[in-house]
């Protein structure tokens, strides 16, 4: 076989590699709250994310890979030794995703493009100097790493204080949730479409204009919230009884309890015998306690708060769909925008030229991000969806939302910006709508430190790969 096919077939493999460490950690940026709050199980966000992060990666995904495949440094001044190039790009690959897989195996939650950012500067600054990156555009990338947790931590703030305000702060919350959950189907609906209709089929070159997608997704969104409407129409209003007999199981414990005093003082008065039927009588109604507590919690469990949450519950798996396409859309370009540097490279030997991804590249990076879900995905998921503050359906939803819509929006600006920077602050978000005191500031740090980490990383190791591939192929 010639060293040309070896090192195109090599490339290909290190791109799968990329794409396939790409799902077993950021994917959980998708998926990780919805698991935490309990809305999916961890098989449910497999199957979910699997379909939504592929259609994303191949529908989407290339209106962010030229940013990371010419806009980090400036390809021009490797026109003499265009073989470089393709070094680089490869050891990049193979680094960013050592670093990736070592991060998932410790439940690191990472992020991608701080690795291959990273990378991608770390060989250039070897190979083409200081002259060959395009600062410009690294300092607009590490803006966005900043805006974007920013805009993240705002949007989810508004929406769980919105939610909380107009729903949970009123005397009726199911009611109120009831009136709500069509208006917020609409939303979600309108925007999901949006991006599926006019980002993809744009992306297919079928002729769509924005205001056609933009109609179709309005009316898609309308009958989705007129399909919600339907749904929570059905939901019963809350009995009105139900907090009355809350109070009441709580004052017969109390009673209970006194009853148990008044017999163990009585019991003194008499003789041993009739003493001992007394405590045989006092131990009956201790066993029975737990059982009246246990009714109890499962009448607090059908309160208002319980059934509000279960309609959120429905909610947060269309913001989580939402979630999944974005981040497929924007993450896919961490593995194929490399990939297909090198590959236009080894196919024209120049690079002056480097044509469009390839409808079949898109299509290995997103079978890659599915198979590192299905593979390695749990062990981020429980560190995004049960570490960083408590997560209800309620607050899932509010921070997927709020963290899909600034993806979205950093997609089709063209900003790979990090989903790991971006969901974080909508968590944080969401914990300081609560107090500071909801935040796991441990584990917070922990994420803060591996970011500050992860750039230098990426960068070291591929220096290293990439004098190794040089020894090996030259």
């Amino acid at each position: 076989m010639a060293p040309d096919t070896i090192l195109m077939i090599s490339i290909l493999i290190a791109g799968f590699y990329m794409a396939w460490n790409i799902g077993a950690n950021d994917v959980a940026n998708a998926m990780g709250t919805s698991v935490g709050s309990g809305a999916l199980t961890l098989r449910q966000a497999v199957i979910v994310a699997a379909f939504l992060e592929f259609g994303g990666a191949f529908f989407f995904g290339s209106h962010v890979s030229e940013t990371i495949q010419r806009g980090i440094i400036d390809v021009g001044s490797f026109a003499s030794e265009p073989m470089l190039l393709v070094y680089g790009m490869f050891s990049a690959l193979i680094a960013a995703g050592v670093w990736l897989q070592l991060a998932s195996y410790y439940g690191w939650p990472v992020s991608t493009t701080h690795t291959i950012v990273g990378a991608v500067v770390g060989f250039g600054l070897v190979c083409g100097g200081v002259d060959s990156i395009q600062w410009g555009n690294v300092s607009f990338i590490v803006t966005s790493w900043i805006i974007s947790p920013l805009l993240g931590a705002l949007f989810s703030f508004g929406i769980f204080t919105l939610l909380r305000r107009f729903i949970f702060y009123t005397p009726d919350p199911l009611d109120a949730a009831k009136k709500l959950t069509p208006y917020l189907v609409f939303m979600v609906v309108t925007l999901l479409s949006l991006i599926l209709i006019f980002s993809g089929l744009k992306n297919l070159d079928l002729g769509w204009t924005f205001p056609q997608a933009f109609l179709l997704s309005l009316l898609l969104g309308l009958i989705g919230s007129i399909i919600g409407w339907v749904l929570v129409k059905r939901i019963p209003s809350a009995n009105p009884t139900l907090f009355q007999k809350f109070d009441n199981k709580s004052a017969a414990i109390h009673e209970l309890e006194n009853a148990q005093h008044h017999l163990m003082q009585a019991g003194i008065a008499f003789s041993h015998e009739i003493q001992g039927k007394f405590s045989t009588m006092v131990e009956e109604i201790e066993h029975y306690k737990p059982f009246i507590k246990m009714d109890e919690k499962s009448v607090s469990a059908e309160s208002q708060y319980g059934a509000v949450e279960k309609i959120f519950g429905y909610l947060q798996i269309m913001s989580a769909c939402l979630m999944a396409f974005a981040h497929g859309a924007n993450d896919v370009a961490n593995a194929i925008g490399p990939l297909a540097a090198a590959l236009a490279i080894l196919s024209t030997g120049s690079v002056e030229s480097i044509a469009p991804i390839p409808t079949w590249v898109l299509a290995l990076g997103g079978f890659g991000i599915v198979i590192g879900l299905a593979t390695w995905g749990w062990r981020v998921i429980e560190t995004i969806g049960k570490k960083i503050t408590e997560l209800t359906p309620t607050r899932g939803f509010a921070a997927e939302f709020g963290a899909a819509t600034t993806i979205v929006i950093a997609s089709q600006l063209g900003m790979p910006i990090s989903t790991t920077h971006t969901l974080v602050g909508s968590v944080l978000g969401i914990g300081l709508a609560r107090g500071i005191g909801a935040l796991n500031l441990t584990m917070t740090r922990d994420i803060f430190i591996s970011w500050l980490v992860t750039v230098p990383a990426g960068a070291v190791v591929t220096i290293i790969f990439f004098y190794v591939l040089k020894t090996l192929f030259l």
